[in-house]
């Protein structure tokens, strides 16, 4: 089919890790590709600075990639050739608790369930069932809603990951496997009743088991260099510092996709779309936010549970119950006086990451979308908590609310960084109700962010089947 002459085969507006991802597959076959970030550094979350003292590399938005490395799109691109090298710690996460003892996430699944007590067992059958479906469901659970390659696996994986957290837990007698469960699922960013909860909880686990929880080296910047790099190795052209408020702004192309949520694509776009998708764009919603601290530090973090030094990801929030009533109350705009907390400390295996003996540390809690109360204290304390001495090791912080976050990230709106809330009613209508999600009601534009199918993660599945829909419809060429 030939297409009419214009400045661009397709543009996409946005480099986060989904529109880079949009970007290569659409240059992958040959088009034309433009991609436009309002920044002046690509990659969105992905993001490096020197936010406290020179020296001290800090991730200012993601850290921890565990979905990256799982990515069926990303998997298949020579990133390590454009710089990319990630670093696995010897643990997936640690989870300490108050008495001084942690459960840990390890790649070994037996390990993982010695570590459980009379919940081993259990955990073991669990997750060599969970493991084995995920290797042949992941393409399919990672992208929108149709008739599975392997309807069998995935309706047993199903089964498990719609339940409630706070349902699905009690198949756990003790606290070790119950708090471990609760700082998985609570990657949901929701209350734990909700249905669908339990999902994030065995995707994390299983790809912690399968791939590990690695961190990239030199920080989270170095995953959006190397897509970029790739891109532009491809034939592909970025364009930074532009930042598109309206259509007008954008040279011709026979197909547009936004890395945005439907919050900046009814600004940019909203008078070409049909009155009821529009009406469905304005009635999406956004969940609970974060409130965010970087920290440089004289040393580790002085954790009574000796495991926490083995891993990059900790998680603060003690039992499962604890965990639960946290996430409702802040869900309901009650701040918990103990948060869940989730902490990274990258410069335990990345070197790179501070200057010698010294270390960087990354922690956030969730708090009500568009809060802007000040938790700096709140998130110590818990630190502390299972930490003594926390306190005296900072050197220097920096601190990000939910409209500081939104103003570096324009996609996390109040603070949301999962592009709006992931419950069951916006699990597979995100961001609307359509037989693609990806797009829109107007020919040629299309949406690719963290608002469509499979959700938030730097993983770039969206913007690849954003891009694979945009294939078909407009330049007729269909990727298995």
């Amino acid at each position: 089919m030939s297409l009419e002459k214009r400045d661009y085969d397709a543009i996409v507006v946005g480099s986060g890790p989904n529109g880079l991802a949009a970007g290569i597959l659409l240059q992958q076959q040959g088009l034309s590709v433009l991609i436009i970030e309002g920044k002046d550094q690509i990659g969105g979350g992905l993001s490096t600075q020197e936010l406290t003292l020179p020296g001290f590399k800090h991730d200012v938005c993601s850290a921890i990639h565990p979905m990256a490395v799982a990515s069926p799109f990303f998997k298949t691109l020579p990133l390590s050739d454009h710089g990319l090298e990630y670093i696995y710690p010897t643990l997936a996460a640690a989870h300490p608790f108050d008495d001084g003892t942690a459960a840990v996430l390890d790649h070994s699944i037996q390990k993982t369930a010695a570590h459980l007590g009379l919940d081993g067992h259990t955990y073991q059958s669990l997750m060599e069932s969970v493991t084995t479906a995920w290797r042949l469901i992941d393409k399919d659970a990672l992208g929108p809603l149709r008739f599975p390659s392997h309807p069998l696996a995935m309706a047993g994986f199903g089964l498990k990951a719609l339940t409630s957290a706070a349902q699905f837990v009690n198949k756990f007698k003790e606290k070790h496997a119950r708090g471990l469960f609760g700082g998985m699922a609570a990657h949901s960013i929701q209350p734990l009743n909700n249905l669908s909860t339990t999902a994030i909880g065995l995707v994390l686990m299983a790809t912690g088991h399968l791939k590990g929880w690695p961190v990239p080296k030199g920080g989270s910047a170095s995953i959006a260099s190397a897509l970029a790099g790739y891109f532009k190795s491809i034939g592909g052209v970025i364009q930074t510092g532009t930042f598109i408020a309206d259509l007008q702004q954008l040279p011709s192309a026979h197909a547009v996709l936004f890395d945005v949520t439907p919050k900046q694509l009814l600004k940019i776009a909203g008078h070409k779309f049909s009155n009821i998708y529009r009406w469905q764009l304005e009635r999406y919603r956004y969940g609970m936010g974060v409130y965010k601290i970087d920290w440089a530090l004289d040393g580790p973090i002085p954790f009574k549970a000796a495991a926490c030094l083995e891993a990059a990801t900790i998680h603060l929030g003690n039992t499962f119950e604890e965990i639960a009533d946290g996430e409702l109350k802040t869900s309901k705009g009650v701040q918990a006086e103990k948060p869940f907390v989730l902490l990274a400390q990258q410069s335990l295996f990345d070197q790179t990451r501070a200057p010698a003996g010294q270390q960087t540390a990354w922690a956030y809690c969730h708090v009500p979308n568009g809060s802007t109360q000040d938790l700096t204290g709140i998130i110590e304390k818990q630190v502390e908590r299972f930490a003594p001495g926390f306190r005296d090791r900072i050197l220097a912080r920096h601190t990000m609310d939910t409209a500081q976050m939104e103003a570096h990230n324009p996609n996390y709106i109040g603070g949301d960084i999962n592009g709006g809330i992931l419950d069951i009613g916006q699990l597979f209508t995100r961001p609307a109700l359509r037989w693609s999600p990806y797009k829109t009601s107007a020919k040629g534009l299309y949406i690719c962010s963290s608002s469509t199918p499979p959700g938030g993660g730097v993983h770039g599945m969206a913007g690849y089947h954003a891009a694979k829909q945009a294939l078909k419809d407009i330049f007729k060429i269909e990727i298995n």
